[in-house]
């Protein structure tokens, strides 16, 4: 399996939260793993908000982001160019997504064309999630409302 992450996604393999199991066994079932360049700088903000808010303690949320940067280079880092742009300035508007939303599907989608294979991608919006089966995309976790739903049924 080809998966790739958005940053909902990836932050789950360095915190425990709902999804974190579900993103750790993709990962280890994954032959190749990828991201955008610009999840870098959002993981980092999430994770720097964790510790703002106090979802993390100061420590844990600066242990997280020095795994995250050791693994970083591990990661294939699609490029968002010109063309990546493009294609989300499209996605943004046929899907109501957010701007980094629509980037990474765009830079999802097109990093398949350019394979030539199925990719999975790895998202925990659940607008996001809606999208991605729609431009072809096989979508991960195969179900996330009910995964959700299940996690808000347990709090």
């Amino acid at each position: 399996m080809i998966l790739y992450l958005d940053a909902s996604a990836l932050v789950k393999r360095y915190v425990a939260e709902v999804g974190s199991a579900e993103v750790g066994q993709a990962i280890a079932e994954a032959s190749t793993v990828g991201t955008a360049l610009t999840t870098r700088a959002e993981v980092s903000a999430a994770l720097a908000r964790a510790a703002r808010v106090g979802a993390l303690t100061e420590e844990e949320a600066q242990a997280a982001m020095r795994v995250f940067r050791a693994e970083w280079p591990d990661l294939v880092r699609v490029q968002v160019t010109e063309v990546v742009v493009a294609r989300a300035d499209g996605l943004a508007w046929e899907h109501g997504l957010r701007w980094y939303d629509a980037v990474h599907l765009a830079a999802a989608s097109l990093w398949q064309d350019a394979l030539g294979e199925p990719v999975t991608f790895s998202t925990f919006d659940r607008r996001l999630w809606a999208a991605v089966g729609k431009v072809g995309l096989t979508p991960h976790p195969a179900d996330l409302p009910a995964l959700l739903e299940e996690w808000k049924a347990s709090r």
